[in-house]
């Protein structure tokens, strides 16, 4: 009866949990539906709600933006909005601070989370799996002596959080990992294991030793 009741465990706990967050999303996007003018609600058109409109007109909203914002109006609209934006306090902060890393993120020329990388944490003789962001910028590079990367170590099974560490190129390793089968792995703590490859050889210092360093090619932030 043991073995039976875990079996099913297995079975509806994915499918529950799944529901549950396409649940969340599909309400979170029908509040969308409260800036859209009454006459122009489905309520009033169909005479009904429709459970998951939200996430179309969502969509639809996000594909109408970058549509305007993609040719020279909408660019120059964009403009004029961080510039005004710009001169409100606080506001100015938090926008620049969001945006810089959105920008980084999600922009196509961009390099973060490109590369897995195997590194020692939080001591010499542990590894974790960390992503490649960048190179060390502002004053922080000032006091660095040598090739630094900036890396980003996230925590299980949430990765949204973590820290951010400055660390030799000479002591990472890059993995044979897409970042996504390395977030799968992140996530589920170590269970969904990505499929084994080819092991290289690395030198005493934990740099990859017979393949080429395309750590190097990352460009320099400073």
């Amino acid at each position: 009866m043991k073995r039976y009741f875990i079996t099913g465990l297995l079975i509806w706990v994915p499918l529950a949990i799944t529901v549950w967050v396409l649940s969340l999303i599909v309400g979170t996007a029908d509040r969308v539906l409260q800036i859209l003018p009454d006459a122009m609600h489905p309520r009033t058109l169909i005479g009904r709600n429709i459970p998951g409109i939200g996430v179309i007109v969502t969509l639809f909203i996000i594909f109408l933006t970058g549509l305007l914002g993609a040719n020279f109006i909408g660019q120059r609209f964009v403009v004029w909005w961080e510039r005004l934006l710009d001169h409100i306090p606080l506001v100015n902060k938090i926008y620049s601070a969001v945006k810089q890393v959105s920008d980084t993120l999600f922009s196509s020329s961009g390099e973060a989370f490109r590369k897995a990388l195997l590194i020692r944490y939080p001591h010499a003789d542990a590894w974790t799996i960390a992503f490649l962001t960048g190179t060390p910028g502002g004053d922080a590079a000032n006091h660095l002596q040598g090739d630094y990367i900036s890396v980003y170590v996230p925590t299980t099974p949430n990765p949204t959080s973590g820290y951010l560490l400055m660390l030799r190129r000479s002591d990472v390793i890059e993995l044979e990992m897409d970042v996504d089968e390395a977030l799968k792995y992140i996530i589920s703590m170590g269970v969904v294991a990505p499929p084994k490859t080819a092991s290289i050889a690395t030198g005493a210092t934990g740099r990859v030793s017979d393949k080429p360093d395309l750590l190097q090619n990352f460009p320099e932030t400073h």
